[in-house]
């Protein structure tokens, strides 16, 4: 699973150092530049080198670690270095079927975004530096799924998906803070499963922090939660 995340954030480099994948990027999105264990039961005698390679690259370090007692070794060894953690994530796995079933509503698939896809990110209610960046990570991902609701020639929903490694993954998920609690959400994410069943992809993943309220909308949508983790920085 986690090598289709950093695939689908696409960083312009990315090492794999003693069974940790290690994205290095400049963006704010964490998931592209945080590095993360390839399981839940990884060396750690690697921490050193992948601190050592941020800093060669000019990079501050990031790592993402689940809250396991099998990585508290890495937490420890991280606090030590004077790292400490934050933004609370979960990651949920859901069924593509019941996921293509979810809902209905008219949705525009696009293989390249367009302004009017953008423009939600850049748009009220959201940090416009974090949507520009997330608008370049996404942009980047291969073989991406992009979505949107529009209405009268105004886009008010978005969303991406993405394909690899076995996994349909979804991403970027905005609602103009205006045309939210109108379902737009939900029909997004179902054409997504659709378009995941055509593909033959049967697993779903995403990862939505911890205080966001459209945690609700995936639970009701039959994702479920995997495991959480946090970002350690310093």
């Amino acid at each position: 699973m986690e090598r289709a995340t950093v695939a689908a954030v696409a960083p312009p480099e990315v090492l794999e150092i003693g069974g940790w994948l290690v994205p290095l990027d400049d963006t704010s999105v964490g998931r592209a530049k945080s590095a993360v264990p390839l399981s839940h039961t990884p060396s750690f005698d690697a921490l050193p080198q992948i601190l050592a390679a941020f800093e060669a690259r000019g990079l501050a370090s990031s790592l993402r670690i689940a809250d396991t007692p099998s990585l508290e070794d890495a937490r420890n060894y991280l606090t030590e270095q004077g790292f400490h953690a934050y933004k609370p994530t979960l990651v949920k796995v859901g069924d593509v079927d019941r996921l293509a079933a979810f809902a209905d509503g008219e949705v525009e698939l696009m293989t390249t975004p367009d302004d009017g896809w953008a423009s939600v990110f850049l748009g009220e209610g959201f940090d416009p530096q974090d949507g520009a960046q997330r608008v370049r990570v996404l942009k980047r991902s291969p073989d991406a799924v992009y979505a949107a609701v529009r209405k009268d020639g105004r886009t008010l929903a978005v969303g991406a998906a993405s394909f690899g490694h076995g996994w349909g993954g979804i991403h970027g998920m905005r609602t103009l803070p205006a045309a939210r609690g109108r379902g737009h959400a939900g029909a997004i994410l179902a054409a997504f499963g659709r378009e995941m069943q055509r593909r033959g992809i049967a697993r779903v993943q995403l990862q939505v922090e911890e205080p966001n309220p459209a945690r609700s909308l995936y639970r009701k949508a039959g994702f479920e939660a995997a495991w959480r983790y946090l970002y350690w920085v310093r």
